[in-house]
């Protein structure tokens, strides 16, 4: 099963939401987490969104990357153009992607919909990926 770590800057909104949907839609396939350059909290407006439609994040806490190492996933994801800051380790994956999605922080709520509709549709694209390539 392929590891996956969602990154962005404070781990508070896009990450969370990432780890949200891969944890439903990848059930079974990848294992998930999320984690931020720093970390702070996860926004309860992202909670809220992610309830709207289904899947609880509510228990998710935001993490500092520090506390992983690089070779324990396969797949890093970066949400927020963040990549340029990431120690090479971690950009050096089997499969490092850099989404750069709009922070929806502090913005209005149809900026968070949008932003998860967003990350739904890639998430679910790098679902299908992860889980059709060989684990070695």
């Amino acid at each position: 099963m392929k590891r996956v770590m969602f990154v962005c800057k404070k781990n508070s909104c896009r990450s969370q939401m990432a780890e949200g949907f891969a944890r439903t839609l990848g059930q079974g396939k990848i294992s998930v987490t999320s984690a931020g350059l720093e970390a702070s909290e996860v926004n309860p407006t992202a909670v809220e969104v992610m309830s709207e439609i289904g899947i609880d994040i509510s228990d998710q806490t935001s993490k500092p990357l520090s506390d992983f190492k690089p070779e324990d996933f396969d797949a890093v994801i970066s949400l927020c153009g963040c990549g340029v800051n990431l120690p090479d380790a971690w950009v050096l994956r089997e499969v490092f992607q850099d989404w750069q999605l709009d922070d929806p922080a502090e913005q209005p709520i149809e900026t968070f919909h949008r932003v998860r509709d967003e990350i739904k549709e890639r998430v679910e694209t790098l679902v299908d990926s992860l889980s059709l390539s060989k684990t070695h």
